[in-house]
């Protein structure tokens, strides 16, 4: 018998620096209810979706910055998004800023089951952009400014059935992020990301970062046998225009579902969990041909040593 699991992407279109989180919230919860219309178990939504990509500014006093942030998940103001779960019966998926008690700033996704009740939580790992202000750029893109690159690494976790792993944005450029994930045998990794459209140094470059968005994506999916999910927050925000192409990829590779804009839209896939054991045992099988003895190098060193 099949294990099934209904997902939805919940792609998000922009959010302005004057909308407020109540906004965004209730289009999430908009979002949410399409996805259980569609008989969806869990909803998966994008990096940073309860506020515009504050990264894009910088300012000199980071603490100026703490309106950005959620100290508590669920929040009075996010808590009717839980409950809304609860109440439908489906899980979700939501990326957002996190302040600790200890004013540690992380890029965080979190994973809530059916019942609303937040079953894991994922920082992220590969943190891109610049530390300091750089006033030429059009737009910043100072993440390693306000967020800290975690050192937790990659969880998996049993959940919806299966085996969940999360990842977020440039996490999905790295191949060790799907491995590490791999090795733990996971059948569906959630993804959010915001990719501007012009954050590449020749801007006639940009058509390929659609292409290269779906070939880390799908390539991951294949050599790691597993489901990956990849939820954008795309469109023009303030001035910024972003990628959208959310997409649930299959462990073949293949693309099983794909937005049509850079809006607020929900895609679904059923995803059967018991294909990924088609790639992680007859295909790739790990434990019989993967040579970690040669490997070393992967983990022994950071840059390219030329010699």
């Amino acid at each position: 018998m099949a294990r099934n699991l209904h997902v939805a992407a919940a792609q998000l279109g922009p959010i302005q620096k004057t909308d407020d989180r109540k906004s965004a919230v209730n289009r999430l919860l908009a979002l949410l209810r399409q996805a259980a219309a569609k008989k969806a178990e869990l909803v998966v939504f994008p990096e940073l979706a309860l506020t515009t990509f504050f990264p894009r500014w910088f300012v000199e006093n980071i603490s100026d910055a703490d309106h950005w942030y959620e100290t508590e998940m669920p929040s009075p103001i996010t808590a009717p998004l839980f409950d809304e779960a609860k109440k439908l019966g489906v899980g979700f998926c939501l990326g957002y800023a996190e302040l600790t008690p200890s004013k540690q700033r992380f890029n965080t996704q979190i994973l809530v089951d059916q019942k609303g009740v937040v079953v894991a939580k994922y920082r992220k790992v590969h943190i891109p952009g610049h530390e300091e202000n750089e006033p030429d750029r059009p737009f910043q893109h100072a993440e390693r400014y306000y967020f800290a690159p975690s050192d937790e690494g990659f969880g998996v976790w049993k959940a919806f059935g299966g085996r969940i792993g999360m990842m977020i944005c440039n996490d999905r450029r790295w191949p060790e992020s799907y491995r590490v994930m791999g090795l733990q045998g996971v059948e569906m990794i959630l993804c959010g990301y915001n990719t501007p459209l012009h954050y590449v140094p020749d801007p006639s470059q940009d058509v390929l970062q659609g292409f290269h968005n779906a070939l880390v994506m799908q390539s991951g999916a294949y050599q790691n046998g597993t489901f990956v999910v990849g939820v954008a927050k795309g469109g023009v925000e303030e001035g910024v225009d972003s990628l959208a192409d959310s997409s649930i990829i299959a462990p073949s590779g293949e693309i099983l579902a794909k937005t049509q804009t850079n809006s607020d839209e929900v895609i679904t896939a059923v995803c059967d969990l018991d294909w990924c054991a088609n790639y992680k045992s007859t295909l790739f099988d790990f434990d019989r041909y993967r040579r970690p003895e040669v490997y070393g190098r992967i983990t022994g060193q950071r840059g390219a040593i030329l010699g």
